[in-house]
């Protein structure tokens, strides 16, 4: 059975959000504060984690970057700010996605299914041949999700793992940022989505498997059309 965790102070949202997930068949556990919800990431693994950004205690922001501290569980915060910068500040501290308050319950669990079913995926199939990409000193094993660069694991955000995957598995071809933005969240995120959130998660990438982000190896950019990955 699928676990999902809601972190939110306001009870009526949870309610709502809680009994909607619940009709899916899914185990919904709930925290109404910042500290109460890390307590419950950090002691149990959840397919995905609904996290407001107003919280008590312990805000959003925060409870999201310690949760990437030890897991890559997926992350969905919810702000009633709407603001760019919300967004912008969630993706940068590791969440996976965005939806801004009031929002539309079946768009939620949409989004919920998307990346779980990318997730299972991963996890689950099963492939007859070992599908490993290896670029210089990067080894990216597609069956496990883990990306070494010489003897160190990097650990990334589903996200950034869907990015390298797409970009490395076809190097050397340049994708449009609507383009990564419609394969990487899926459906017609490419048309009503912001290419903004594709920058963001490019810029952690680099910084996570470039020796130099300003000057990188393997994720280039062409300017004016997109993003390619270099194979020598």
């Amino acid at each position: 059975m699928s676990r999902a965790l809601i972190v939110d102070d306001e009870k009526g949202i949870v309610k709502g959000i809680k009994f909607s997930l619940e009709q899916e068949g899914m185990e919904v556990d709930a925290a109404f504060d910042g500290e109460e919800g890390l307590k419950l990431a950090r002691e149990n693994e959840y397919d995905i984690v609904l996290l407001d950004v107003m919280l008590p205690k312990i805000e959003g922001f925060e409870v999201c970057k310690a949760i990437r501290e030890f897991s890559q569980m997926p992350i969905i915060m919810l702000t009633a700010k709407g603001t760019d910068m919300d967004k912008i500040l969630g993706l940068e501290y590791g969440a996976d996605d965005y939806m801004t308050k009031p929002f539309n319950i079946l768009e939620l669990k949409a989004r919920i299914k998307a990346i779980m079913r990318r997730n299972q995926k991963s996890q689950h199939a099963a492939y007859e041949e070992s599908s490993i990409i290896r670029e210089g000193d990067m080894q990216i094993d597609i069956d496990s999700r883990r990306v070494m660069i010489g003897d160190k694991e990097i650990n990334l955000t589903a996200k950034e793992f869907d990015i390298l995957e797409l970009l490395a598995g076809n190097a050397n071809k340049v994708y449009s940022r609507e383009q990564l933005l419609s394969l990487v969240w899926g459906g017609k995120s490419g048309e009503t989505g912001d290419v903004r959130t594709v920058d963001v998660h490019v810029r952690r990438l680099r910084e996570k498997i470039e020796p130099s982000p300003s000057e990188p190896r393997y994720v280039h950019t062409k300017w004016g059309i997109g993003y390619y990955f270099r194979a020598r």
